[in-house]
C-alpha cells in the first residue's frame, strides 16, 4: 500500500468514526461529577457532624468518618450500586475517599473466582496499587523533609 493510499484510507476511517461517535457533552458530563461528587462530599461532611455531636474530636473524629466512608464505598460497590454512580458522574465519583474505596474493591471482587491469594489479594492492588505506593513515598518524603528542616 503506497502512503497516499494509506492516508486516504485513515482519513476515511476517521471519517467513519466521526459519523458514527455521539459527540461528548462536557458541560453535561462536568455538572455531573461536580454535583455528584460534591454530594458524596457532603454526605462525609454530615457524616462527620454526627459523630461530632456524638461526642468524637480531632483524630478520632476523622478516623471515623474516613471509616464510615471507605465502607459506603465498599458496600455500594459490593451491590454494584456504585458502578452506577460512577457511570453517570465520571471523575465526580473517583476523586473523594469512595472512589478509593471502590477501586481496591472492584478489582477484588471481580477476581475472587481465582480463589484467595492468586485471584482476590493479588487483583486487590492493581487499580490502586500505584496510588498507595506514590502516598507512601510522598510520606516518606515529606517526613524526611520536616525531620531535617
Amino acid at each position: 500500500m503506497t502512503g497516499r493510499t494509506r492516508d486516504n484510507y485513515n482519513a476515511n476511517y476517521l471519517n467513519y468514526v466521526k459519523t458514527q461517535d455521539p459527540p461528548t457533552q462536557h458541560f453535561k458530563n462536568c455538572a455531573a461529577a461536580f454535583g455528584v461528587g460534591g454530594l458524596i462530599c457532603c454526605i462525609g461532611q454530615f457524616i462527620r457532624y454526627m459523630f461530632e455531636f456524638a461526642g468524637l474530636s480531632g483524630d478520632e473524629l476523622a478516623g471515623a468518618t474516613s471509616i464510615v466512608l471507605i465502607f459506603l464505598g465498599c458496600f455500594l460497590t459490593g451491590l454494584g450500586v456504585y458502578d452506577r454512580i460512577g457511570r453517570y458522574a465520571g471523575a465526580g465519583s473517583i476523586v473523594p475517599i469512595t472512589g478509593f474505596a471502590n477501586s481496591v474493591t472492584s478489582p477484588a471482587i471481580e477476581f475472587k473466582t481465582e480463589g484467595w491469594i492468586y485471584g482476590m489479594a493479588a487483583k486487590m492492588f492493581t487499580v490502586a496499587g500505584a496510588i498507595i505506593v506514590f502516598g507512601v513515598f510522598s510520606g516518606v518524603l515529606v517526613g524526611l523533609l520536616y525531620l531535617f528542616l
